[in-house]
């Protein structure tokens, strides 16, 4: 729930600030937590395929710009196959988490309507899932209160995502909302008792908080009012944008989903490669070219080394053309449906009028539990 990049749930956002230096990372996640982490996620995936009723995820993105192919092949195609394997699917746009790393949300409308477009294009559909704006769900945000009440400033100081989201923020001073943004994401999974999250291991921090809060106030209140979500690792592809850096919204080095095949097989033929003139996948030295060969393998259902071979000596524009070749002809019915959906603006706000009122249904009745239990209800 996004690299997830550090932004998003189990998605690819783009990191606080797009900072320059991408040999920036965050604080790596312990290997023997990582390593038990994917021991629980296999068995997880395999849960899911025989019980998916079970389960209820929490997934989205912050309305910040469109989506791209980073997002598609690292998190977006993820939440279709959740929801047609029969995973109830809550996806949130986090329109309030926009404002934790700038200063103002620019063209949030817009940026909106273009989430929900992407969504609506890739498949996930509104009648099994739940798409709705985080500011449209007064409830979710009142368990923000309680929830700070049970993580301590240092615990919240030391969460090393939190640390390197701060290092590379827009603002000129760290905001509370940046600060408390891990309780932020655990009102979000948990509102909904969310009992699954789709997440890149950089993010098991973050929900290691959800999971300490949801513990903490069973403990405290009554045991069992909240799960504990578990986290289910992706192994999301590294896709370089066209200038060899990080793909990001924001640096213009990205294939959006909106993309027509024009500027698609623009952006691609200026993409970085090298002089050599053979193609073969080497993603320790030839970073870029690996890049493009592992861009045409994901769309074409093929390995990297295969589409390598089949370009042979045929040099950089070989590789560019069958790179956007696969691409475009990936992506058309996604753009077909898309351009559909983008001539019925009211359709858009409908979907969002009905995610918003089912969230605060689900929402009002999980902070009214959550007074009981508090011996708050007056």
């Amino acid at each position: 729930m996004s690299r997830i990049g550090v932004r998003s749930f189990g998605g690819v956002d783009d990191p606080p600030g797009d900072p320059v230096n991408t040999t920036v990372l965050p604080a790596p996640v312990p290997s023997a937590v990582t390593a038990d982490a994917r021991v629980r996620s296999a068995a997880l995936e395999e849960e899911v395929r025989r019980s998916p009723g079970r389960f209820r995820v929490l997934t989205g993105d912050r309305p910040t710009g469109r989506l791209h192919l980073g997002h598609y092949f690292g998190t977006l195609h993820n939440r279709v196959r959740l929801q047609d394997l029969g995973v109830e699917l809550f996806v949130i746009v986090a329109d309030y988490q926009v404002l934790t790393d700038r200063d103002v949300a620019d063209d949030l409308p817009g940026h909106v309507e273009e989430l929900v477009l992407d969504h609506l294009a890739i498949g996930v559909d509104p009648a099994r899932s739940t798409i709705f704006t985080h500011s449209a769900v007064p409830a979710l945000n009142q368990l923000m209160l309680p929830f700070l009440s049970l993580v301590s400033v240092a615990e919240l100081n030391r969460n090393p995502t939190v640390k390197d989201e701060i290092a590379h923020s827009r603002q000129s001073a760290v905001s509370g909302l940046m600060f408390t943004y891990p309780v932020h994401q655990a009102a979000d999974i948990l509102f909904c008792k969310a009992n699954l999250v789709p997440v890149g291991q950089d993010q098991l921090p973050h929900l290691e908080v959800t999971r300490t809060i949801a513990r903490r106030f069973n403990a405290r209140y009554g045991d069992g009012v909240f799960p504990e979500p578990e986290a289910l690792l992706s192994d999301a592809p590294l896709l370089l944008g066209t200038d060899g850096t990080k793909m990001s919204k924001s640096r213009g080095n990205a294939v959006t989903l909106a993309a027509d095949a024009d500027e698609t097989v623009r952006l691609i033929r200026g993409a970085k490669t090298d002089s050599e003139r053979h193609i073969a996948y080497d993603p320790v030295r030839r970073p870029e070219v690996s890049s493009l060969l592992l861009l045409a393998a994901l769309c074409q259902g093929r390995t990297p080394v295969e589409v390598a071979d089949g370009i042979g000596s045929g040099g950089a524009a070989a590789l560019k053309r069958t790179v956007a070749e696969a691409v475009n002809e990936h992506l058309a019915p996604i753009r077909a449906r898309r351009a559909a959906y983008a001539r019925d603006r009211a359709h858009l706000r409908e979907v969002l009028r009905e995610g918003n009122e089912r969230a605060r249904a689900v929402a009002d009745a999980t902070l009214a539990e959550v007074r009981t239990v508090m011996n708050s209800r007056y």
